[in-house]
């Protein structure tokens, strides 16, 4: 055999092992659409507790699954959010007031949902309250500021999860855990990242000590899209809050300019990247609450899905590289 056609025949070879792959991979996403179709039957039978139900995905996913059919447990921060969603859904929707930064509340609204459930326990919680601020950089902060989103973003996630546990055990249902992208990748200083990389392993505990009990654990982590927690307005006033706090020490390291330069980053870069299609993370979260094979974790977001995560398994050079080429430097940077 020639060189050349040695040459053809392994390129042949080559071109037809893709060819495989490629007809393997479209098979296993093919089948992956059908067995992801079915859902769940009775669920005018079955209670959804969804947590952070005042605006943004709380809210959406309460009114979305209550025209699914769910009974609908939604937990609000304001009583104007519950009185929005009575006005908006059907008679089987209910609204509890919680805090989930109190045991108390916690308790108190645990208490209603068992009362509500009776003996069919709860079919699913959803655990989506949480929050972005306080978030600046790391030696800006003190331990309340990350005290005081952990009390939200981790402790609330499984404060609320323990106090329904039992009664989803009994339903052999599921608890969906809304975590962050953020908690796979750390782009952004401060305890947000820390929060959701909480979230991210107390889910993966969690879901293997349910698995004996038939209850399936999820998580939904979602990239960046235009809600509250994205809101730059709030973000800027956050961070010139911390600022004004700061010692003179500090301020020196950063400059007088560091706060102009990050509100113009904020103006033209941040505020172009969230995702105004909130849908994208509902309708994840509804699979994971009404499809009878639910996945274990989904990643709503193009960019989640092409940008954060694959960075996430990047090397450490590279990683660190992209993420703080474009950020404000301070003024004592070292070059």
């Amino acid at each position: 055999m020639s060189l050349k056609s040695g040459f053809h025949f392994s390129s042949r070879n080559t071109a037809a092992m893709w060819m495989y792959i490629l007809a393997l991979v479209i098979l296993y996403y093919v089948v992956r659409w059908f067995r992801e179709l079915e859902r769940v039957p009775d669920r005018g039978s079955k209670y959804v507790y969804i947590t952070g139900c005042d605006s943004g995905f709380g809210k959406l996913l309460a009114c979305h699954l209550d025209k699914c059919g769910f009974c609908v447990v939604a937990a609000c921060f304001t009583e104007k959010g519950e009185e929005e969603l009575k006005k908006s859904c059907s008679s089987r929707m209910s609204t509890v007031h919680l805090d989930v930064r109190k045991p108390e509340s916690i308790d108190k609204a645990a208490a209603s949902i068992k009362e509500l459930v009776g003996q069919k326990g709860l079919w699913a919680v959803v655990n989506n309250a949480g929050v972005s601020v306080p978030s600046a950089p790391t030696d800006w902060l003190t331990l309340e500021d990350y005290r005081s989103m952990m009390s939200v973003n981790l402790d609330g996630v499984i404060g609320v999860t323990l106090s329904v546990l039992p009664l989803i055990k009994k339903a052999r249902g599921r608890v969906v855990n809304v975590a962050s992208v953020f908690g796979r990748i750390s782009p952004v200083s401060g305890p947000y990242c820390v929060s959701k990389y909480g979230v991210e392993s107390f889910n993966d505990t969690l879901r293997l000590s349910m698995y004996p009990f038939g209850v399936k654990v999820l998580c939904i982590e979602p990239g960046f899209f235009k809600t509250t927690v994205t809101d730059t307005d709030m973000i800027l006033r956050n961070i010139k809050m911390i600022w004004e706090r700061l010692p003179k020490e500090t301020k020196d390291d950063y400059g007088l300019d560091y706060l102009s330069n990050v509100e113009k980053m904020l103006e033209q870069k941040f505020s172009k990247m969230p995702d105004s299609d909130l849908m994208k993370v509902v309708n994840c979260m509804e699979h994971a609450v009404s499809a009878v094979r639910p996945r274990t974790r989904y990643s709503p977001g193009w960019d989640a899905k092409f940008f954060w995560l694959p960075l996430s398994y990047a090397p450490t050079c590279i990683s660190d590289y992209l993420l703080l080429k474009d950020t404000v430097k301070p003024a004592k940077a070292v070059n």
